[in-house]
């Protein structure tokens, strides 16, 4: 029996989002649990996926927790 694991910043993924939605979530266990039945022939109900959110505080990205990377980066632009 798989398990699939997925992380995901909590974070909107549009205007007025804080979080993904259980539509994005049940797209992303559907999508994940066919990659398994279509790679490795696990069962459709065989298979679980977990999604777990993390605080965007939380995920770091070279060196820098992410909010303080992506000023950064956006500083560099400007």
């Amino acid at each position: 029996m798989p398990v699939v694991t997925i992380q995901i910043t909590r974070e909107g993924s549009g205007p007025g989002r804080d979080r993904a939605t259980a539509e994005e979530k049940a797209a992303l266990i559907a999508g994940a649990s066919e990659l398994m039945l279509k790679v490795l022939n696990k069962p459709l109900d065989s298979t679980f996926v977990v999604i777990e959110e993390v605080e965007l505080d939380n995920w770091g990205w070279g060196g820098l927790p992410v909010p303080e990377y992506r000023r950064q980066k956006a500083a560099k632009k400007a």
